[in-house]
Formats: structure tokens, sequence, C-alpha cells
């Protein structure tokens, strides 16, 4: 190991060569067993949510266990869950490339498409709750001949429909500008590849135009390096605000409310922290999968596993600030109501529910004070695991105690989720690591540029 190695915990130490072998051998190779056992199940969980979809088209939602106080119910939940899962991606590509924080490099592509599958995900669930989904266009702003239809500029979940869409826009951007020169290496190391029947020859023809397409003419000069360089500047500082406003703007279908337990100006910090919370949970989760199964040991090293914990640390200190701040604000404000929301949330009959939450997000991140447990793989991946299950409690927990208690106790009424809401929620996993399986299989889940630039620079510095 040489001294520049040693100083540098990201330095890999491989020539340009190995680097393509290793990270594009998950795409050059038949899957594995672990791979498609894992597809199967995550197809099934699909199939059966695009057919408890299509079932509630035809018998109406009344197949879920929504009720006149708790009109959404697993819904909402589930589109605030995915919504924050989405929010680790564009952090970690944008602001880490602003602040020039080396150990993104091997991270940002699967975070990526992390966020993109979430944020795809999560436009699932408004659009079921529409009714009839076929008039979403309704939502956007658009010259029409029906009379005076027209958006309600004052509605959050509008704000929502612009604000996600952006956010969805831009990450795609950003996604794919970043495969450009990965898939113009793809498109060069296509020549070496021979077909053995003419079926074979066919379709390694059209991969290699698609290719060719899709890189669009890459030749990776300087001017082009110069040019991409400018991009991904400009693309992270418009993702940036993007980050903090869109579980911002996610935070305003509660805060905007009068709805005791929501009517807090607390909510959209708290909203975003939640956000980044969960969404390092989740990279950590597959960062561990896929150099488990793809031996990526030397490009995901402990450290990047490490950093990706005291992230989770840091955030699960706001997090757990927050929630103190929520009933410390109840109690100040001698509001019975708004005391009693809190009260029963912690005694009520969701307190299950709460101190699921309060184990998971707030109890769970201490071990991460340790540097012990924080390089150890089975620790990290537990409380990967825990951390997202605390957060979709979380938002159980704001949904429904808020609403199944109602000011008048005649609107009283429990929310009990059916088979088909547990089976949409499954499901909406199913759909997500669908997704995310074809990717591993497809495209390459690190930045090869990007860690050849990084070597190159090393090399360069321990020549000087």
């Amino acid at each position: 190991m040489s001294l520049e190695s040693v100083k540098n915990p990201f330095h890999i130490g491989k020539t340009f060569k190995q680097i393509d072998d290793d990270i594009m051998r998950p795409m050059e190779t038949f899957p594995s067993k672990t791979w498609w056992i894992a597809f199967l199940i995550a197809a099934s969980l699909l199939a059966m949510f695009a057919g408890i979809l299509i079932y509630s088209f035809v018998k109406g939602l009344g197949i879920f266990g929504l009720n006149n106080p708790v009109g959404w119910g697993l819904y909402i939940v589930n589109f605030v869950f995915w919504v924050g899962i989405g929010h680790a991606g564009t952090l970690i590509s944008a602001i880490l490339f602003l602040f020039r924080q080396r150990w993104r490099t091997s991270i940002n592509r699967a975070a990526e498409a992390m966020t993109i599958f979430a944020v795809m995900v999560a436009a699932i669930f408004p659009l079921i709750h529409v009714g009839r989904p076929w008039f979403v266009f309704w939502v956007f702003p658009y010259p029409n001949e029906r009379g005076p239809l027209w958006v309600n500029w004052r509605s959050p979940l509008l704000w929502d429909v612009f604000a996600i869409s952006t956010y969805f826009i831009i990450s795609l951007q950003f996604w794919y500008m970043g495969l450009v020169p990965d898939f113009a290496n793809m498109r060069d190391r296509q020549e070496r590849f021979k077909a053995r029947s003419k079926i074979g020859e066919l379709l390694l023809t059209v991969k290699k135009i698609t290719l060719r397409v899709i890189s669009l003419g890459w030749v990776g000069s300087a001017k082009t390096w110069h040019h991409y360089e400018k991009m991904v500047l400009i693309l992270s500082a418009l993702a940036t605000p993007l980050v903090l406003s869109v579980h911002t703007i996610v935070s305003f279908d509660f805060a905007t409310s009068i709805i005791p337990g929501w009517h807090a100006t607390i909510f959209p910090p708290y909203f975003v922290a939640g956000a980044i919370y969960s969404g390092f949970a989740m990279v950590l989760t597959l960062m561990i999968i896929m150099r488990r199964t793809f031996k990526l040991e030397d490009y995901i090293t402990m450290k990047h596993l490490e950093n990706i914990g005291l992230v989770i640390l840091v955030t699960g200190m706001m997090v757990s600030y927050a929630y103190t701040v929520e009933f410390v604000i109840a109690a100040y404000s001698a509001n019975k109501v708004e005391q009693y929301v809190f009260m029963n949330r912690l005694a009520g009959p969701y307190a299950w529910a709460f101190w699921t939450m309060f184990a998971c997000n707030v109890v769970s991140p201490h071990f991460m004070w340790f540097k012990k447990l924080r390089n150890n793989l089975t620790v990290l991946f537990i409380i990967s695991i825990v951390v997202n299950i605390g957060m979709w409690f979380e938002r159980f927990v704001i949904v429904v105690t808020s609403l199944h208690r109602d000011y008048l106790p005649s609107s009283w009424d429990m929310y009990v989720p059916t088979i088909y809401d547990w089976g949409m929620m499954l499901g909406s996993f199913g759909v997500f690591f669908t997704f995310f399986l074809l990717f591993v299989r497809t495209l390459p889940v690190i930045a090869i540029a990007e860690v050849k630039a990084d070597e190159a620079n090393d090399s360069l510095h321990a020549a000087h």
C-alpha cells in the first residue's frame, strides 16, 4: 500500500481497466441466483400492487380502511415516506458536490437512482386518491374550453405537484448527465464483445446504436470535461434549494391546516431533517447489500458507510429535538385540544405506533456514537432498517393520531387498515426494488468517470 493510500481512505489504487472491469462486471455477467430470487420477490409484490390498484378502480376506494375522520390513511403516510426516501440522492449529488466531499463519488450514482425511483413510487399514491386518475391533468393550469376550470393555487396539494415534478425533473437530469461519460465508456467497450448467433448479433447492434445515441457524442476531451463540470455545478446549484424546498412544501400539507397536532411552524425543518434521516438510512441499506453482492469493497469502503452513519446520527438528533419541541409547544400553549392530541399519542389507542417510532428514531441512532459500532456492517444494516421502520411509523402517527379523534367525540373513529392497504404498502416496496434491481443489472452502479478522475488526481498529487 502506498503512502498516498494511507493518507487518503478513498484512494483505490487500481488501473482504469481494473476499475472498468470491477464496476461493469454486474452488467456483463449472467445474474446470480440471489439476484433472481430478489427480483422475483420484488416483481411479485409489484404484480400484487398493480392487481389491488386495478381492483380499487373497479370497486372504488371503499375497499380500503378510509373513514370520515381519517380520509387518506396509508396513502398520505406512504406518499410522505417515499418522498422522504428520495431526499438523500440529490443531497449526496448536489450539496456534497458543492462542499467538495470526496466520499460522495462511490455512492452518488445509486443514491440518485434511488431518488428517482422513490419519487416515482410516491407520485402513485396521490394519483390513486384522486379517485378518477384519468382526469389528473386537471391539476395543471392550461387553457381550456370547459368554463372556469382552473386550479386552486391556495391548496398545498397543488404546491406538491409543482415541487415534486420539478424535483423529479432536476434529479433525472442530474442522474442522466452523470451517466453520459459512462455511456461513452460502455459504447467503446462493446467492440470487445462478439455475438454467437444472429439474434445475439442483432441485439448487440441495437445496444451499440442505443449507446451511441445516449452518450451524446462524448469524446472525453478537455473541452468536453470543462463543459461537463460547469453543467454539474449549475445543476448542483439548482438542486440544492430543491432538497430543502420539496419536503418543506410536503409539510405544508399538514402545517397550513388548523388540525391540532399539525398546525405547527416547526414542521418544515422537522420534515426536511426526517427526510434526510430516512433517505440516508435507505442509502446505507442499499450500499451494504451492493457492496457485499457485487464485491465492491474497494469502492464502497467502511469509511463511506461510517460517514453515512454519522449523517444518520446528526439528523437523528435533529428529529429527536423536533419531537421534544412538539410536546413542549403543546404544553406551553395551554390549548387543551392541542395537549390532548399529544397525550393521545402517548397513551391513546395508537400509543403502540408512537412508542415504536420513538424506539426506532430516538434510541437507535445513539449506537452511532461508538466508532466500533459504526464500523460493524451488521449493526449498520440493522440500524438502517430500524430507522426506516421508525420513519414510516412517524408519518403514521402524524396522520392517524391527529385525525381519528376530532373536536367532537361524536366524530371519533378508529382507522384500521385493511388487507388492501397493507398490500399497497408492501407493493410500493415491490415497485421500488423492481426498478432498482433492473438498474443494477443495466447501468454502472458507481460513477466510473468520477472514480477515475479522483484516482488521476491522487496520482498527480502523489507525483508532486
